[in-house]
Formats: structure tokens, C-alpha cells, sequence
């Protein structure tokens, strides 16, 4: 069933409504794109366009953090998830809060120490070398390509939601219209032109929420057990609803694939290159730990917030037409939104419900576009300049502001071919990559002496090939009727996520390969860590180079 089908009351809104809805997404898509022509860099300020001069102030960055975490698929399939699965999708939206507070306290400084621009220069730092870059590249584009296609693909979806139309080609064209929007953020405004996005969205999306869990806890006297009392009364599994077990329960090792699951968010939202290009934007040690203090209060203030959306819009209008809207739930938070606001449909309704949907707009452009900067900063920074020995600044800014249109391109281009699959296997597969060959990289690099550079490649490559032969033996891709090839049956993986094998692996490609290197090379990077020891782990003043 498609969300034009489905009857008014789900949505309660007037056709008016529906325009004014039009008029806040092109209000906002104007605003933003002007103010990245107005904050983008000079055509040959590098520094400016990669790292925005280090100019954010703490609380910006740290809310620039927050907005760059909080995706568009955080927000509505995490928000899907507790709605259907109830205690399993509050364990969900605990893992991604612990998994910035893991990137606070553990990789922050490092990488802001260690970094200058991208992955690459991290990696680089002690084992320079093109090939080095251009793994990194590769990694980072293999990462963040399928998270772009999830919320590129979810576009058309959520606009026909929201505005009632049904046309597949109307679909397509919001994919290619909102992803040229999204290029041009990159292309235009860089890393501080994004960052402000970033900042909009991210106080438009707490603020809405806010207001949205307030209405809904008022409605049930504001007792939060009577909430989930009603949550699982509605759901149709009864006190189910509130023990875990609920989303993993047709597989064969349901605990173990929880925790499967849990321990890929954890470790791979973290790491992922858009949430890591952040920490080169601070000019200290003591800016980058303030920036983190602003960012992980932002994502933990969220979890409360969409916890309540997702239980309210069970409780309020029930998990069969959750369901019924969308099988993964996407819908559930915008359904909770609505139910919030009761039968009763006022003009100050609609213009509240109105905002959660700008909010949720601006999420998905401003979620896109911090990944194709890293995606082009990566391409421009580590493969190209890399190439050659002296690259002019004006030519490496031409070099990423053309990356940026070819990464978009790519990315709208498979957007409009996996629109109508299931894309949960690729939001799981850009997670279970940064978790399974990002974080073994960056650990080894930035905290064992002996880590070679043929171990830091086995990592990257071993790592994400790894992930991607298992991810096609999973549930999410064959073998289910919400699989993404339900037709087809080659599931031979017993998890949902590929993490409790995959992970282990990729610490153990590069432990293998810098022990096949010989202790000749471990010895000669045991020398050349020390030498930068006190400089990446104790916040000595970043190099230019």
C-alpha cells in the first residue's frame, strides 16, 4: 500500500495543507542553498573550503557534529524500528548516542591531531604513500555511497507521504531535483557552507521533536508508563513489545544477532569519514573536546524524543497501520507527529505538523550533502593531488567541486534504480564497513607503534571485501519478503549484520599483515610512530603537511 492510498485520516491534512507543506520545503531549500553561496570559499581558498579556516566556534561545530550524525535514516528508520520492535528500537537509538560518546572520548583528539583534511591524511600521517590514499579514498566512497542511496532513494517516498501523489515519475524527479539541490551544497558552500545546514537542521529537528514528544506525553497525563502501556496494548503482540528479542525473533540466533547489530552501530557510526571530517575543523585539542561536549548532548536529547515519537505513534494509531504506511516504518515519526496533534486539525496544527516535515526535509538535504563532501574532499585531496607532486590550490578546489557533481550524479543515477527495493541492507552495509575496516584502521594507526602499512591495506581491503560477501548471504538481501531481492533465495548468513564476524576480522587483516611484514618494516613504523607519538596522542600543534 502506498501512502497516496491510504485514507486521510492518516495524514489529516486539507489539500491546503499539503501546499503549505510545498511552500516550507522550497522556503527552506532557498534559504539554504543562499547560504552556502553566501559562506562558500574564495575559488582558491583550500583550507577555507575543506576545513572552513577552523572559523566554528565550538557550539556550532558540536552542533555540526550532531547534524551530521543524525541522518535522515537515523531519524526515520530508527524512529520505524521502535515503533514495530518497541524495546529493540530504544536499544538501536542508545547504541547510536554510546557510539559518539566512543568517538569523544577515545578518537576525537587523535584525529583531530593526526588529520588535516580527510581519511587519507590520518592514514598517511605515518605511512605515506599513494596507494595508502587511494585505499582510503576507495574505503570512504564504499562506506558512504550506500548510506546517500538510502536517503536519496527514501526522498521520493517521503515527499509522495507528505504531499499525496503516487506517480513513480514524480518520485523520480524529487530524487534528481533534491539530489542536484544536495550537490550544490557540497560544491558551493564546502565545509562550512554545510556546516551551517548542518546547524539549522539539527536545532529545527530537536526543536520540532520537542514539541511533538511534549503533545504526546500530554496526552497520556504525562506518565510515560501509561505511554508504553498503551504502545504495547496497540501493538498486537502485547507485553512483547516492551522485552527484547521483538526485531530479530524469525532468526535462527536472535541474541546473537542483536548484539551483532548493537556492536556495528557502535563502532561503525563513529568512524564513518563524514562524522570524522568533522574533528579537522577545530584548531586545538581543547576546541575539539568543547565541540564534542555540545555534540553528544544533542544526539542523547534526540533518543527521548524520537523513544516517545515512535511509542506514541504505536500507542495513538497502531502498529498495523504503521505497518500498512510502510513495512520498515519509515513513516512512523511524521504518523506520530500527526497523531499528536489529535483529530482536531487547527491552523496552528498544521503549521507545528508543517515543521516537523520542514525539519525532516532539511535533514535529508543537509544528511546527503555532508557525504558527498567527503566523498569529493577524499577524491580531490587523496587521489588526484595526490598524483602529482605540486597540485596549484586553485586546481585541487576545481578538482573537488567537480568530484562532488560526479559523486552526486552516481548517486542519484542508483538512487532512482534501488528506489523500489528495500533499503535496509545498505544502511546496514555503510555501517557494518565502518566498523569492520574504518575503526580497525584507525585504532591500529593511531595507537599501535608496530602497525605497517601492509597491515593498515590488509585492514581497509580485507575488511570491507569481508563485509561485502557477507552482506549478500544475509536476510536483508534474499531469503524474507522484506528482503531487497525477495524473489531470490541465497541467504546463507545466519545475522542481520555482518558485524560479529566481520569485525573481528578486519582487527585480525591487520594484525596478519603487519606480522607478514617482517620485523624490519615493524621496527622502522615503531621509529617513525614514535617520533609523532606525543604529537597525535598529546595535542601538540597540528603540522601543515
Amino acid at each position: 500500500m502506498t501512502a497516496a492510498s491510504l485514507p486521510g485520516g492518516i495524514t489529516g491534512f486539507s489539500s491546503s495543507a499539503q501546499a503549505m507543506s510545498l511552500v516550507a520545503f522550497t522556503t527552506v531549500a532557498t534559504i539554504t542553498l543562499l547560504l552556502c553561496v553566501m559562506t562558500g570559499p574564495d575559488r582558491d581558498d583550500l583550507v577555507e573550503f575543506y576545513t572552513g579556516y577552523n572559523s566554528l566556534s565550538p557550539m556550532r561545530n558540536g552542533l555540526a557534529i550532531a547534524g551530521d550524525y543524525i541522518s535522515a535514516a537515523t531519524v526515520l528508520s530508527t524512529g520505524g524500528i521502535i515503533a514495530l520492535t518497541g524495546y529493540d528500537g530504544v536499544v538501536l537509538a542508545l547504541s547510536t548516542a554510546l557510539s559518539l560518546m566512543l568517538l569523544m572520548f577515545l578518537l576525537a583528539e587523535p584525529l583531530r591531531n593526526a588529520g588535516r583534511f580527510t581519511m587519507g591524511d590520518v592514514l598517511a600521517r605515518r605511512m605515506p604513500g599513494r596507494a595508502v590514499r587511494i585505499t582510503a579514498c576507495a574505503v570512504t566512497i564504499a562506506a558512504l555511497l550506500p548510506l546517500m542511496l538510502v536517503q536519496l532513494a527514501g526522498t521520493g517516498d517521503l515527499l509522495a507521504f507528505i504531499l499525496g501523489f503516487s506517480s513513480d515519475a514524480l518520485k523520480t524527479g524529487c530524487i534528481i531535483g533534491i539530489g542536484a539541490l544536495m550537490i550544490s551544497y557540497a560544491a558551493i558552500g564546502g565545509m562550512k557552507g554545510t556546516a551551517l545546514i548542518q546547524i539549522l537542521k539539527i536545532v529545527m529537528l530537536l526543536g520540532s521533536g520537542l514539541v511533538v514528544a511534549g503533545l504526546i506525553l500530554h496526552r497520556f497525563d504525562w506518565d510515560p508508563g501509561a505511554l508504553f502501556a498503551a504502545a504495547a496494548k496497540n501493538s498486537g503482540v502485547g507485553p512483547a513489545f516492551l522485552h527484547s528479542g521483538l526485531e530479530f525473533a524469525g532468526g535462527p540466533a536472535p541474541r546473537l544477532d542483536m548484539i551483532s547489530s548493537e556492536l556495528t552501530v557502535v563502532l561503525g557510526g563513529a568512524c564513518l569519514p563524514h562524522i570524522t571530517m568533522r574533528m579537522y575543523t577545530a584548531n586545538s585539542a581543547r576546541q575539539v573536546r568543547r565541540s564534542m561536549s555540545w555534540a553528544v548532548p544533542s544526539v542523547a536529547l534526540f533518543v527521548p524524543v524520537i523513544t516517545v515519537v515512535g511509542f506514541g505513534a504505536t500507542a495513538l494509531i497502531g502498529r498495523a497501520t504503521i505497518a500498512a504506511a510502510d513495512p520498515q516504518g519509515r513513516t512512523a515519526y511524521l504518523l506520530g507527529s500527526r497523531a499528536a496533534f489529535g483529530t482536531d486539525v487547527s491552523t496552528v496544527a498544521t503549521l507545528l505538523f508543517t515543521a516537523v516535515t520542514a525539519a525532516i526535509f532539511l535533514t535529508l538535504l543537509a544528511s546527503v550533502a555532508g557525504m558527498i563532501l567527503a566523498c569529493a574532499n577524499s577524491l580531490a585531496h587523496d587521489v588526484f593531488a595526490a598524483l602529482r607532486h605540486e597540485t596549484p590550490p586553485r586546481r585541487e578546489m576545481t578538482t573537488a567541486r567537480l568530484s562532488a557533481m560526479a559523486v552526486g550524479a552516481v548517486a542519484i543515477l542508483l538512487a532512482t534504480l534501488v528506489q523500489h527495493r528495500s533499503l535496509q541492507p545498505l544502511a546496514t552495509l555503510s555501517f557494518c564497513i565502518g566498523a569492520s575496516s574504518i575503526a580497525p584502521a584507525l585504532v591500529y594507526s593511531l595507537f599501535w607503534r608496530r602497525y605497517t602499512r601492509t597491515g593498515l591495506l590488509w585492514t581497509l581491503i580485507g575488511g570491507t571485501l569481508t563485509t561485502l560477501v557477507l552482506m549478500t548471504g544475509t536476510s536483508l538481501v534474499s531469503g524474507s519478503p522484506a528482503a531487497a531481492f525477495p524473489e531470490a533465495d541465497f541467504n546463507w548468513f545466519p545475522f542481520t549484520t555482518t558485524g560479529l564476524l566481520s569485525i573481528p576480522l578486519g582487527f585480525a587483516y591487520g594484525w596478519l599483515g603487519t606480522l607478514a611484514s617482517g620485523r624490519g618494516q615493524a621496527a622502522e613504523q615503531r621509529r617513525q610512530y614514535e617520533a609523532v607519538e606525543g604529537w597525535i596522542l598529546a595535542g601538540a600543534t597540528r603540522r601543515s603537511g
